[in-house]
C-alpha cells in the first residue's frame, strides 16, 4: 500500500516533450547549453531521453550526443519527481591553436540524477564515463 502511494499513476514530469539545457562541466572545464526530447513513457515509468549538447570552454569546443534512458520516482502528493537514468553518448572534441588544432571523436556513457517540477524545471547531475566529461551539472526546461 505504501509503494502505490508513492509510485501511483505517471507524473506530469515523465509525460514527454521537448526542452532546453544548460550547465557547467568538469574535465574538460567548460560551459554547455543543449536541447532534448523526452518519449514520455516507454514502459512503466522509464523514458528515452535523447539530448544533445554543446560545450565551450578550456581551449575545446565538444559536441556531445547522449542516448539516456530514465527512470521516474514520481512522489505522490509532491509536485516534484526524481529520476535516474543511463546511456551512451558520442563526444566530439575540437581542439584549438594550443593543442594542435585537431578534432577526436570518441566514445562515452553517462550515469545520471535528477529532480524534475512537474511543471517543466528540472536540475541534473550527470557523471560521464570512458571519455565523456567527468562531471556535469546542469539546469533545464521541459515543456510539455
Amino acid at each position: 500500500m505504501i509503494a502505490w502511494c508513492l509510485f501511483a499513476g505517471p507524473a506530469a514530469a515523465q509525460s514527454g516533450g521537448a526542452g532546453l539545457r544548460a550547465g557547467v562541466s568538469g574535465s574538460p572545464d567548460q560551459f554547455y547549453f543543449g536541447a532534448h526530447v523526452d518519449t514520455g513513457p516507454i514502459v512503466d515509468h522509464l523514458t528515452f531521453r535523447p539530448n544533445a549538447e554543446i560545450g565551450v570552454g578550456d581551449n575545446v569546443t565538444t559536441v556531445t550526443g547522449n542516448f539516456e534512458f530514465v527512470y521516474w520516482f514520481p512522489i505522490s502528493h509532491h509536485p516534484v519527481s526524481i529520476y535516474t537514468g543511463a546511456g551512451p553518448s558520442v563526444n566530439v572534441y575540437r581542439y584549438g591553436e594550443r593543442f594542435g588544432s585537431h578534432t577526436n571523436v570518441d566514445p562515452g556513457f553517462n550515469v545520471l540524477v535528477g529532480v524534475a517540477h512537474r511543471r517543466g524545471l528540472f536540475g541534473e547531475l550527470k557523471l560521464g564515463f570512458i571519455d565523456s566529461p567527468e562531471i556535469k551539472f546542469g539546469v533545464g526546461y521541459t515543456w510539455r
